[in-house]
């Protein structure tokens, strides 16, 4: 999927407002201050993935996911994106009478 020069924009707009929010966050910023009162330097790394699906081809990677014997509100981008969490979606195990999924951490 090529991007054009204005979602690309887009993009690092909303990282740099990833950005901001954490770095203005009163919550982040008591914790980073009770850690430093213990006599510890903190450096805060985080990565963020920003995933791109065009509209029209949602419908298809849901019908991937349907003839993978997926079952769920789940596409093939999204099962990927568990795996490479270590989290498998189970199958085998007895349902519960609630409507949420079944994930288990592998």
């Amino acid at each position: 999927m090529a991007l054009n020069q204005k979602v690309k924009n887009l993009i690092q707009k909303l990282g740099e407002a990833i950005h901001e929010s954490v770095s203005e966050s009163e919550d982040i910023a008591g914790v980073v201050k009770n850690i430093r009162e213990q006599g510890f330097d903190v450096l805060l790394m985080l990565e963020a993935t920003i995933g791109l699906n065009e509209v029209e081809a949602e419908a298809d990677e849901a019908t991937d996911a349907a003839d993978e014997g997926i079952e769920g509100p789940f596409t093939s981008n999204d099962v990927t994106f568990l795996k490479s969490l270590r989290i498998s979606l189970t199958e085998d195990e007895p349902t519960d009478t609630t409507d949420s999924t079944d994930i288990t951490e592998a």
